[in-house]
């Protein structure tokens, strides 16, 4: 009797482990099949609304395994498939035209378009209109650039559609092109943007050396090792009316140094009391013409060792430059050097020639 009574329990025992291990096989790889299919849904509608063409998208668990057509930019890829939201990890990988089993993406280092596989494209800008001339891969890519040009044209442009759809060998996606779009709007003017797999050539007019300069930063970072041939032109220089106060400022500068010494206690870099007016009318003198530049030339005396009065003097000018920017002159206006004890103006065997040659100077500069 007790044997008969103790079975069925262990049965149900048995049965209650069971139940759940069985839930769990059958409800996980369902699960599993669920978050895959949704992972790679999203993830191709993220690389298709960048026109961004795959040939397959396949998900092991939340790991993605992504093919693409050579030419395609694997980084790009690679960071857009990571930004979907519940994605581990990416792999890239090129799918090849037979059919053949997929590897790994290698991009071109050197040699024309034709050799990379990118085709020449140019992009061009006037006050009126953006001009794109390319060929790509289909109309997704086509669809993407627009939607680029459109960000980007404003109210008083118009977008010139020069691309055309080339399935065998278009532009595969739109990120270099839409880059090079970003850099060229920096500016106004004519201007274009030429790639060729190698080189971005840069052409036309921008109004200043500042915008020069940040449209050749962009095309660099739009196209990673890519040559910038930057053959972008300043117009010609205006020439303005020099005012009287700018007219006069060397020969008052020089007046001011001759007058106004700037004087430090002994062996420091701190201006001495008789001699802080004459920091004040200093930075009044530089504001008077604001395209004016100076140099703070820093002088020591001779009783220090040359390997402490050269750093000495240099401390000196700093000192002086930092107390013109705080009363308000510009400080890419002042550039400070020290000379150490070599340009004394008096003699430093007395007292009094010594402490005239514990100074700074103020001197115009190109």
């Amino acid at each position: 009797m007790p044997g008969l009574v103790r079975r069925p329990l262990v049965i149900w025992l048995l049965a209650a482990l069971a139940v759940p291990v069985l839930l769990t096989a059958v409800l996980i790889p369902a699960r599993a099949g669920t978050t895959e299919d949704d992972l790679r849904e999203r993830t191709e509608s993220a690389l298709k609304a960048r026109g961004i063409e795959t040939s397959h998208v396949d998900f092991d668990g939340r790991d993605a395994r992504v093919a693409v057509p050579a030419g395609v930019d694997a980084g790009r890829v690679r960071e857009v498939v990571a930004g979907v939201d519940g994605v581990r990890s990416v792999s890239v990988e090129n799918s090849q035209a037979s059919g053949s089993t997929p590897t790994p993406t290698t991009a071109p280092t050197t040699g024309t378009a034709e050799e990379s596989g990118v085709p020449a494209f140019e992009v061009g800008r006037t006050n009126r209109a953006i001009r794109v001339q390319a060929p790509v891969k289909s109309q997704a890519v086509k669809d993407a650039v627009t939607a680029e040009v459109e960000q980007l044209l404003g109210e008083d442009r118009e977008y010139d559609d020069r691309t055309t759809i080339d399935p065998a060998n278009g532009l595969a996606d739109a990120t270099t092109l839409s880059a090079l779009l970003r850099a060229l709007a920096i500016g106004t003017g004519d201007a274009s943007v030429r790639y060729d797999g190698t080189t971005v050539t840069l052409s036309g007019q921008v109004p200043d050396q500042a915008t020069k300069a940040t449209v050749g930063r962009a095309a660099a970072r739009a196209v990673p090792g890519a040559v910038i041939a930057d053959e972008l032109e300043l117009p010609a220089a205006a020439k303005t009316a020099v005012s009287e106060p700018c007219r006069t400022f060397q020969s008052r500068l020089g007046a001011f140094t001759r007058q106004h010494p700037i004087i430090f206690l002994s062996g420091t870099s701190i201006v001495n009391d008789a001699s802080k007016p004459s920091v004040v009318k200093a930075a009044a003198l530089l504001k008077s013409c604001t395209t004016a530049r100076v140099e703070v030339a820093g002088h020591t005396d001779n009783l220090g060792s040359p390997a402490t009065s050269l750093p000495l003097s240099e401390r000196r000018a700093a000192a002086v430059k930092d107390q013109l920017v705080r009363l308000g002159v510009a400080p890419d206006r002042i550039i400070a050097n020290g000379y150490g004890e070599s340009f004394p103006i008096a003699s430093n065997d007395t007292g009094a020639g010594r402490i005239a040659n514990r100074r700074v100077e103020l001197r115009p500069r190109q």
